[in-house]
C-alpha cells in the first residue's frame, strides 16, 4: 500500500508541475498577448449598408444618383472594461493621428455638429431657430423632449455646451488648444457617441477623402486601432440648386427622428443611417433606402476583419422617375430669376432714406439702395463676423471700427431706456430707438425666448393696447406691467427665486443687455441704421464683396470703391443686371417666386420651382453647417418652398371660382351685366375698381373676366350674400363661394408628394373674397391645380410628382397615375365656355401675349400684402386654348404688377412648345421688362 501510495504521489507532483508550467507560460509569459487576443477576437455583427435608389426626370436624366468614394471610418474598439479616463485618452490619440493626416493630404473630418465657429474664432450655435437650438440642446443632454431641459441647460451657450462636452465626456484641453482644433474633434467623438449603443457599427470620420488620404491611413493602421478605409456610397445631385426644392437632401437621422419611428420601421433604421431630410428624399426614404445586409465576422486586434462567418448582401434600393421635365424645370427657373431682378432694378433708386408708408399706391414703393446694401449684410452674403478677424480687409476694418463704437452707445441707450420709470412713450422715440424698443420686446422675449408669454398676455388689457395699439407708454412700464401681471416667464430667467417685482425686472434687464451682446440679429438691425445714416458706406460694403471672395477680385474696381472714383450705386446697379448678384442672394422684395406647370390632361407636375434655390449636395451626407446656418438665418429662406408651402391671397386669378358660383347659382347668365362705374356704393366704405376714377361701364362674366373688373365681382360676392329675404349676409355668400372653391379642390392639398402648406377658403368678407381677397389663402401648386380644373372642365386632380417606380434592374413596380379625385359634373357647358371665352380675351386683348405661335387663355391676379409692401403678382392659364396641353400658375412674392409675372407664363408656354427658343428668351441677364398690365 506504501508503494502504490508513493507512485500515485510521483505521478501527481509530476503532472502537477506539467501544468502549473504550462498555466506560468500560458498566464505570465504569453498571458498579455493570449487577453489581448481574447478581448479583441471576437465574433462581430454589422450592417451593411445598402445603395440608395436613384431619381431620374420623366425622360430619364439622372437628378439623384450615388458616386462610390473611400470614406476615413472608426470602430470603437476599446476593451469595455477600460476606465472612462483611459478610453477618452486612447480614442482622442486615435482621433488626433487621424485628424492630422485626413488634413496633411488636403481633406477635412465630418462638420455635421450643431455647434461651429464664426469668422471671429468664437463658437456658436449652427441653429438660430430657437426651437431647433433646444432640440439640439436636448439631443446633447440626452434628454427625449426639450422640456425636460434644466434652466441652466437651456440658457447655455455655445462656448459653455463645448466646455462641458470636453471637460465631462471627451476628456479634451478646450483651454489650452485652439477653438479649430476642439470643434473637430467635439465633432469625431459626437458622431461615435452616436452610434454607441450598437456596438461594433462604423462611424465615418471623414467623407470623400483622395488617395493620399486613404493611403496614409492604411500605412498607419496599426496605431490607429479600429481606423479603416471603407468605400461608401456618396448622394449628388447634379442640378441640385434647380431641384433642391422638390427632391431635397439626405443627412444623419437625428434623435427625433428615430424616435419617431413605430416599431417595425426601428428595427430597419439606425442613428448612424443617412435618411431623407426633405423632398422626394424625406417622402419616399423607405423606397428608395433599400434593405441592409449583414456580416458576421472575427477581426484582430487591430480591428481588421480575419475571418467571415456569413454574408448577407444589402439590396439596392428602388429608383424613382419623377414626371418633372427636368430641361422645363431648369429654364423656368431662370425665366423667374431674370424677370425678379428686372423688377428689383426698375425698382433700386439711389437714396438712403425712405418710408414706404408715405406712398399711397404699393405699386409705386421703391427699393432704396440702403435697403440693397443692408441686404448683403442681412442674408448673409458677406460675413460681419470676418470683420473683426486679423486678416480682415480694409474696408471691413473700416466698418468694424464704426460698428463697435456705435454698438456700444446703442446698448447704453437703450438699457437708459428700459431703467428710467419716466421713460418717452414708444410714439415719442426715434424711428431708430422705436426699432430696437419693439424687437426686443417682439422678437427677443416673445418669439425667441417665450420669456413674454403670449398665451398668457390679455390682448384687450388696457395697458397692453396703450403698448401695442396706441403706443402711449415706454417699453419700460409695459414691461414692469407684464410681470406685475405674471405674464414674464421667470424660470428662463435662471434658477434665482426672485423676492419682488423690482428683482425680477432687474434680472430680465441683465437678461437683455447680454442677449443683444451676442445677437447677431441684432448686430443685423444696427448695421441697417448705421447703412441709412451713411455711417457706413455703400462703397464699403461693395468694397468687402470683393474682400471676402464673393466676387473674383478686380483690383482696379475695389480700389476704385475705396477711393470713390468707382459709383456704388452704379457697381451695384451692374452687378444685379449681369446676374453676378443675384435676386436671391440679397432677399429683397421682390427677390422670391414660385411656379408651377401641369398636364390638364393627366395631373403631371412637370415643373415646380421655387426661387431662389440652394446647393443640397453642401447639405447631403455630412452636413456643410457654415452653410446651413447662412441659408437658416439669412432673408431669403430657400429652405420655404415657394411653390408649395408659401401662401397668399390668389386676387383676381380666384375670380373664375366667383363667376362659377354666380353662374351655376343663377345670380347672373350669360347676358346679366353689372355696370362699374369705378366703385361699389352698396356697402360703406365703398370698394373700388383697379380702374378708378374710371369705370368699365356695363360688363357680363366673360368681358368682367377679361377685364378684371373688380366692381362686376363685388356685386357677385353681395349678391351671393342676399338671403331669401333681401337682406345681405356675408356669411351666405362665403359660404357660397366657398362650395365652388371646394369643388375646384382650393378646400385642400394639391396631392404634391412633398411638403404643402393647408390652404384657406376665405370665410370673411364675401364681396373682398369674390376677388381673391378676404383670407383666401392658397399655395401656388393649389392654384395650379385650380387652374388646371378650369382647362380640363373640371377634372379635379391629386396632382403629383412620381411618374413610376422601378427595382434597381430596371423592372417596374409601379407605374403611377395622379389620382381623380372628383370631377364636376353638375357644371354646364355654358358656364365653361364662358370662363374660357373670358380668359382667351384677357390674353388675346394684351400687347404681352401678341405674337404667340399658339392660342392660350389666361388670368392675371395681385394680391395686396399691406401698404408697406408691393403686392403679389400672379398668373394663371393654359396652352393650346382649344386643346389644353399645359396649365401654369405663377407668383412673383412682392412683384409689383401681374404683367411681370403673365410675362413669365407666357414665356414658360413658349419654351414648352418651342425649345429652341431657350437661347433668345434666357439671356443670362436681368430680363427687361414690358409695359406690364394696368389693373389686376
Amino acid at each position: 500500500m506504501k508503494s502504490r501510495l508513493m507512485v500515485l504521489i510521483i505521478v501527481f507532483c509530476l503532472t502537477s508541475t506539467v501544468l502549473i508550467g504550462r498555466l506560468f507560460y500560458l498566464q505570465i509569459v504569453r498571458g498579455g498577448e493570449y487577453l489581448e487576443n481574447y478581448e479583441l477576437q471576437i465574433r462581430r455583427t454589422s450592417e451593411i449598408a445598402a445603395t440608395r435608389g436613384n431619381i431620374y426626370d420623366r425622360n430619364g436624366n439622372l437628378l439623384a444618383y450615388n458616386e462610390l468614394a473611400y470614406s476615413v471610418t472608426i470602430q470603437d474598439t476599446v476593451p469595455t472594461s477600460t476606465s472612462s479616463d483611459d478610453k477618452n485618452k486612447i480614442l482622442n490619440n486615435i482621433l488626433d493621428k487621424v485628424l492630422r493626416i485626413v488634413e496633411a493630404n488636403g481633406d477635412s473630418v465630418i462638420d455635421s455638429f450643431g455647434i461651429i465657429l464664426d469668422s471671429a474664432g468664437e463658437y456658436q450655435f449652427a441653429e438660430t431657430n430657437e426651437t431647433l437650438r433646444l432640440r439640439f440642446v436636448a439631443d446633447v443632454y440626452g434628454k427625449v423632449y426639450t422640456d425636460d431641459l434644466k434652466a441652466e441647460e437651456r440658457n447655455q451657450s455655445a462656448a459653455e455646451i463645448m466646455h462641458y462636452l470636453c471637460s465631462e465626456r471627451y476628456g479634451l484641453d478646450d483651454k489650452n488648444n485652439e477653438p479649430d482644433y476642439i470643434l473637430k474633434m467635439v465633432n469625431m467623438r459626437y458622431a461615435m457617441g452616436l452610434n454607441s449603443y450598437q456596438q461594433f457599427l462604423s462611424t465615418t470620420l471623414a467623407s470623400d477623402v483622395s488617395d493620399e488620404t486613404a493611403a496614409a491611413i492604411m500605412e498607419n493602421q496599426s496605431e490607429l486601432s479600429g481606423v479603416d478605409i471603407e468605400e461608401e456610397s456618396l448622394r449628388r445631385y447634379p442640378d441640385g440648386e434647380y431641384f433642391a426644392s422638390i427632391i431635397g437632401y439626405i443627412g444623419p437621422m437625428s434623435q427625433e427622428e428615430y424616435d419617431d419611428l413605430d416599431k417595425d420601421d426601428k428595427d430597419r433604421y439606425s442613428l448612424s443611417d443617412l435618411v431623407g431630410k426633405s423632398g422626394i428624399e424625406q417622402a419616399y426614404d423607405s423606397t428608395l433606402q433599400g434593405e441592409k445586409g449583414k456580416s458576421t465576422f472575427y477581426v484582430d486586434r487591430l480591428g481588421k476583419v480575419i475571418e467571415t462567418v456569413s454574408r448577407t448582401e444589402p439590396k439596392a434600393g428602388n429608383d424613382i422617375y419623377l414626371t418633372i421635365d427636368k430641361d422645363l424645370q431648369i429654364n423656368a427657373y431662370h425665366l423667374l430669376e431674370e424677370k425678379i431682378a428686372g423688377i428689383v432694378l426698375s425698382k433700386l433708386t439711389n437714396i438712403l432714406e425712405y418710408d414706404p408708408s408715405v406712398t399711397e399706391d404699393a405699386s409705386e414703393i421703391i427699393i432704396p439702395v440702403s435697403d440693397a446694401y443692408h441686404a448683403f449684410i442681412a442674408n448673409e452674403v458677406i460675413d460681419t463676423d470676418h470683420f473683426a478677424n486679423e486678416e480682415a480687409g480694409t474696408a471691413e476694418k473700416q466698418v468694424y471700427a464704426v460698428f463697435q463704437q456705435r454698438k456700444e452707445e446703442v446698448l447704453s441707450d437703450i438699457m437708459s431706456q428700459l431703467q428710467n420709470p419716466d421713460a418717452a412713450a414708444y410714439r415719442d422715440l426715434s424711428d431708430e430707438m422705436q426699432a430696437y424698443m419693439s424687437y426686443i420686446c417682439n422678437d427677443v422675449l416673445t418669439s425667441n425666448t417665450g420669456i413674454l408669454m403670449q398665451d398668457q398676455i390679455d390682448t384687450s388689457d388696457e395697458t397692453y393696447t396703450a403698448w401695442r395699439t396706441d403706443e402711449t407708454i415706454s417699453l419700460n412700464a409695459y414691461l414692469n406691467y407684464a410681470i406685475s401681471q405674471n405674464w414674464i416667464d421667470t424660470s428662463k430667467l435662471g434658477d434665482s427665486a426672485y423676492s419682488s417685482s423690482e428683482e425680477i425686472y432687474q434680472a430680465l434687464l441683465a437678461y437683455i443687455e447680454e442677449y443683444l451682446a451676442d445677437d447677431s440679429d441684432f448686430d443685423k438691425l444696427l448695421y441697417e441704421y448705421l447703412i441709412k445714416s451713411g455711417s457706413v458706406t455703400g462703397t464699403q460694403i461693395c468694397a468687402i464683396v470683393y474682400e471676402q471672395g464673393v466676387l473674383p477680385m478686380e483690383e482696379d474696381t475695389y480700389n476704385g470703391l475705396l477711393s470713390g472714383s468707382v459709383d456704388s450705386y452704379s457697381w451695384l446697379y451692374d452687378k444685379i443686371k449681369t446676374l453676378k448678384i443675384t435676386p436671391g442672394q440679397l432677399g429683397l422684395e421682390p427677390g422670391s417666386g414660385g411656379l408651377v406647370v401641369t398636364d390638364p390632361n393627366t395631373g403631371d407636375v412637370l415643373a415646380c420651382v421655387s426661387y431662389p434655390g440652394y446647393d443640397n449636395n453642401r447639405l447631403a451626407n455630412t452636413m456643410d453647417s457654415s452653410y446651413y446656418n447662412q441659408l437658416n438665418s439669412g432673408t431669403s429662406r430657400p429652405f420655404y418652398n415657394r411653390a408649395t408651402q408659401e401662401e397668399t391671397a390668389p386676387g383676381s386669378t380666384f375670380k373664375m371660382v366667383s363667376a362659377t358660383a354666380a353662374l351655376e347659382e343663377g345670380i347672373v347668365n350669360a347676358d346679366t351685366t353689372f355696370y362699374c362705374d369705378g366703385q361699389f356704393s352698396e356697402v360703406e366704405p365703398s370698394p373700388r375698381c383697379w380702374v378708378y376714377p374710371n369705370g368699365h361701364g356695363s360688363l357680363n362674366a366673360v368681358h368682367a373676366i377679361e377685364n378684371s373688373c373688380n366692381v362686376y365681382f363685388y356685386n357677385v360676392g353681395y349678391e351671393l350674400g342676399m338671403d331669401s329675404e333681401g337682406n345681405y349676409d356675408s356669411d351666405l355668400g362665403t359660404d357660397r363661394l366657398a362650395k365652388y372653391a371646394e369643388m375646384y379642390g382650393l378646400g385642400e392639398k394639391s396631392g404634391l408628394e412633398i411638403d404643402e402648406a393647408s390652404p384657406h377658403i376665405s370665410d370673411e368678407y364675401s364681396i373682398q373674397s369674390a376677388i381673391g381677397q378676404g383670407n383666401n389663402n392658397f399655395t401656388v401648386s393649389q392654384i395650379n391645380r385650380y387652374v388646371t380644373a378650369v382647362a380640363n372642365k373640371g377634372t379635379v386632380y391629386d396632382l403629383t410628382l412620381i411618374g413610376k417606380i422601378t427595382d434597381s434592374s430596371g423592372s417596374l413596380l409601379r407605374d403611377n397615375e395622379a389620382e381623380v379625385v372628383r370631377t364636376m359634373d353638375d357644371i354646364s357647358q355654358s358656364t365653361w365656355d364662358q370662363l374660357h371665352e373670358g380668359m382667351e380675351l384677357m390674353v388675346s386683348s394684351h400687347a404681352t401675349f401678341s405674337g404667340l405661335e399658339f392660342s392660350m387663355a389666361g388670368k392675371t391676379g395681385t394680391a395686396q400684402q399691406n401698404e408697406l409692401h408691393p403686392d403679389h403678382a400672379l398668373f394663371v392659364g393654359y396652352a393650346p386654348a382649344d386643346s389644353p396641353e399645359i396649365s401654369i400658375a405663377v407668383r412673383i412674392v412682392n412683384g409689383y404688377n401681374s404683367g411681370y409675372s403673365s410675362e413669365i407664363g407666357r414665356d414658360v408656354a413658349r419654351i414648352y412648345f418651342n425649345p429652341d427658343l431657350k437661347d433668345e428668351l434666357i439671356t443670362g441677364a436681368a430680363a427687361d421688362l414690358g409695359s406690364g398690365m394696368a389693373g389686376d
